[in-house]
């Protein structure tokens, strides 16, 4: 592929997803913005020499030493378009940058009886936690699709004992309740696949089945996963292959190494080359985040590496 070819394709692909956007009915303000960040992101892939069929994000947390500012500014000029797993107060900034928010951060709030909800552990899987998730819930789904950020994550909270059957029942019913405000503004929610193994011990959406299973259950195009590839190299392995086979209901990807969660070179088990480009070959055309935690004194550096890794 020569210069002009490769800069025709990154334009269409931004192209195509500003009219995504437009089909699925977010409000115009949210549009317009979306489509100003997209050709944001597609002059950083210009200017980084990136081959842009991977969006490329990263997750704040990883670098909560880090400014928003610094990390904008520093993230545009290898490429990166997005920072995710943020809140409403932190959309200036993006907008200030020309950045997307490719997985907006989950709400928490208190139910009647004073259990925090809204996390991990105290999700969607319990009936009695509905009311109040879908009171904090339903904020936070308009704010994005102002904003024009059409992903938000979510969790199924731990089992505690609970069977997976039920589990998947209880989680319907209550993501039901927001299905019909999602489609209406555009707006997926994510439910992410985390390991019970290593990091969140007894998290019921542990599986890629189960999570599968839950989609099916929900049946609706604004509900799907978020398939962490190192949580399910962890509780599962098979990532190609399960990817493959599932990337229908697949939203958005994280990437981290395994073991420890750090950088994702040739210091760990996966080859991440070959992971992105079997999710490009399913026809996938969003984003994928780096939540890897840097292990080395400069991380941006490493951010920057992993980028460049995952741009296929």
């Amino acid at each position: 592929m020569n210069e002009s070819d490769s800069t025709f394709s990154r334009r269409n692909f931004f192209q195509q997803s500003a009219g995504l956007s437009l089909g699925l009915g977010a409000a115009a303000t949210g549009v317009g913005a979306l489509q100003g960040r997209l050709q944001a992101a597609e002059k950083s892939l210009d200017s980084a020499g990136l081959k842009g069929r991977i969006k490329h994000s990263a997750c704040k947390w990883c670098y909560s030493k880090i400014p928003l500012d610094d990390l904008c500014e520093a993230g545009k000029k290898f490429g990166l378009a997005s920072v995710e797993l943020l809140l409403p107060e932190d959309f200036a900034t993006l907008k200030k940058h020309g950045m997307h928010c490719a997985m907006v951060s989950f709400p928490q709030g208190e139910t009647d009886q004073g259990v925090k909800v809204g996390g991990i552990t105290k999700a969607f899987n319990r009936l009695e936690h509905h009311d109040t998730l879908v009171e904090i819930y339903q904020p936070l789904i308009k704010a994005s699709a102002e904003a024009g950020f059409n992903n938000v994550i979510c969790f199924s909270g731990n089992r505690e004992g609970l069977d997976d059957k039920q589990g998947i029942k209880n989680c319907a019913t209550g993501l039901k309740r927001l299905m019909p405000l999602a489609e209406k503004l555009g707006v997926t929610l994510s439910m992410e696949l985390l390991n019970s193994k290593v990091n969140h011990e007894d998290y019921q959406c542990d599986h890629t089945q189960w999570g599968v299973d839950l989609c099916k259950e929900v049946a609706s195009p604004n509900f799907k996963l978020l398939y962490d590839i190192y949580h399910m190299q962890i509780m599962e392995g098979d990532v190609i292959a399960t990817i493959k086979k599932h990337h229908s209901y697949i939203s958005h990807y994280h990437t981290g190494g395994v073991p420890g969660r750090h950088e994702i070179d040739d210091s760990q088990e996966l080859f991440y080359p070959a992971i992105m480009k079997a999710i490009v070959d399913t026809g996938y055309k969003a984003w994928v985040a780096q939540e890897f935690i840097p292990a080395r004194e400069d991380k941006l550096a490493s951010l920057k590496q992993g980028v460049e890794i995952c741009d296929v």
